[in-house]
């Protein structure tokens, strides 16, 4: 049974409401004031490739998180792109994740970005995530999150995943035995989202290192932007989320905590954020829907140059974005990554690879034609896989493969894409090396029921689980 209980489901509700208010009272600045770095200027003289009047609408709302995945939605306005495809974009800055997937299922938006597994998990009504027709068709990036820890485990002993050199055992004892000397009420980690990857994250790294999650610490739900000041005051021991809230967290900064793991650490190449829409507004705005994602791929091409990064960073700093200084968001897009620490140790390493906006990097094997806003239905599968193991459904899907077929939509992508010149895999399954993972246990997504039983930690065991 998930530790996700419905007191954290209420406290989503009340972010939801909260979510509301905020974005109210700010959408008029935000659509009406220009974009930062002259943005407004700019994007009046990029030429308008799509007549506005062709569209079914040409005025939409979208969503963001104020986190640094809000970065194409921040180029997309700045540089023109939506402007070129014909679309006058709204921007909403939303509280939280659950308020900008519910924004999406209740129609307060148009479109708008989701953790990774909310748009999968509304389709097969796993626990916590609405039942919804939601689709996705593009992915917004992968990477760019991390795992947070406080300065009490590090006193204890935890260090960086890195520090471990894959020694999974080694961390187990000192993971477990911290949360063994702690009492019940502290043993706390913290997500962003309920049934999405981040949770899928913390669980998976636990049980790859023999700590049952289930039993040892409970999950809750929080904003990325309350993160730091939670684990100030000891709300919880851990979180994990995007970037710039790790980078907030640690030693020269506000000195709360250090960076345990990178995201790409526990499973390299996974996606972190996906555009969700709603199948009828696909059905009903096909034109439009088709020129926000070519604006919304362009814009993630220009993020993932290096040569713009820096840019970027000082961009989405603005406060109707991040409102976090460049210093902050910056290593996590440039790549000079700091871990941080506590015993005056620098442990900045070069990732360029920190965060990836559309060029899958050399040391990620990958298909011909593979890059990062593609979307892989097998890894829509993965996700299923994952809210099976922690029973946030009872059994896994008989209809899995429609379900993600249904979710994100490759063949939209593949159409899109092909008309801006950009080529796309011709599969929509790809078996993921195990090299790729924490614990070296390759996903074959022909046999994810198998896959599935051969985890030794996971909810309701010993039963073993079966196709739907």
């Amino acid at each position: 049974m998930t530790m996700i209980n419905r007191r954290s489901l209420l406290q989503g509700a009340a972010g939801f409401t909260a979510g509301l208010a905020a974005s109210a009272c700010s959408q008029a600045l935000r659509s009406s004031s220009p974009s930062p770095s002259g943005g407004a200027a700019q994007a009046a003289n990029v030429e308008q490739v799509v007549d506005p009047a062709s569209l079914e609408r040409s005025h939409i709302k979208v969503g963001y998180v104020p986190v640094n995945d809000c970065a194409p939605f921040a180029i997309a306005q700045a540089k023109g792109f939506f402007h070129k495809y014909g679309l006058t974009v709204a921007l909403n800055r939303e509280a939280s994740w659950g308020t900008s997937r519910d924004a999406v299922i209740f129609g307060r938006l148009d479109a708008s970005p989701v953790v990774s597994g909310a748009v999968t998990n509304a389709r097969v009504g796993a626990e916590g995530a609405p039942a919804a027709p939601m689709c996705a068709a593009l992915t917004i990036h992968r990477h760019g999150n991390a795992m947070t820890m406080n300065r009490a485990m590090w006193d204890y002993g935890l260090r960086p995943w890195r520090e471990y050199n894959g020694d999974l055992e080694a961390f187990g004892r000192d993971f477990r035995g911290y949360f063994d000397s702690i009492p019940t009420s502290q043993k706390v980690w913290a997500a962003v989202l309920s049934s999405a990857i981040y949770e899928y994250f913390i669980r998976y790294i636990s049980a790859a290192a023999g700590v049952d999650p289930v039993e040892t610490f409970r999950i809750i739900i929080s904003p990325p932007p309350q993160m730091v000041s939670n684990i100030r005051i000891g709300a919880m021991q851990a979180y994990m989320v995007a970037e710039p809230w790790n980078t907030r967290a640690i030693t020269g900064n506000e000195g709360v905590g250090f960076t345990f793991a990178h995201g790409k650490e526990v499973w390299q190449g996974h996606p972190d954020r996906v555009l969700a829409v709603m199948e009828d507004f696909i059905n009903e705005n096909p034109k439009t829907y088709r020129s926000l994602v070519k604006a919304m791929i362009e814009a993630c091409r220009y993020c993932d140059d290096p040569a713009n990064r820096t840019e970027v960073a000082e961009i989405i700093s603005a406060r109707s974005f991040t409102g976090a200084k460049p210093k902050f968001t910056e290593p996590a897009l440039v790549g000079n990554y700091n871990y941080g620490g506590f015993d005056g140790k620098d442990r900045t390493v070069q990732m360029p690879d920190s965060t990836v906006f559309f060029k899958m990097p050399e040391n990620l094997p990958h298909p011909a034609g593979d890059h990062s806003t593609f979307m892989w239905q097998s890894q829509s599968i993965w996700l299923m896989t994952q809210a099976t193991r922690w029973g946030q459904i009872e059994e896994f899907p008989a209809d899995a493969e429609a379900k993600a077929k249904q979710a994100w939509r490759t063949d939209l992508y593949r159409d899109i894409a092909n008309e801006m010149g950009i080529e796309c895999p011709a599969d929509d399954y790809k078996v993921e090396p195990g090299e790729l993972f924490i614990d070296g246990l390759a996903y074959d997504p022909s046999d994810p029921v198998g896959y599935l039983n051969g985890f030794e930690i996971r909810a309701n065991r010993p039963q073993r689980i079966y196709m739907g």
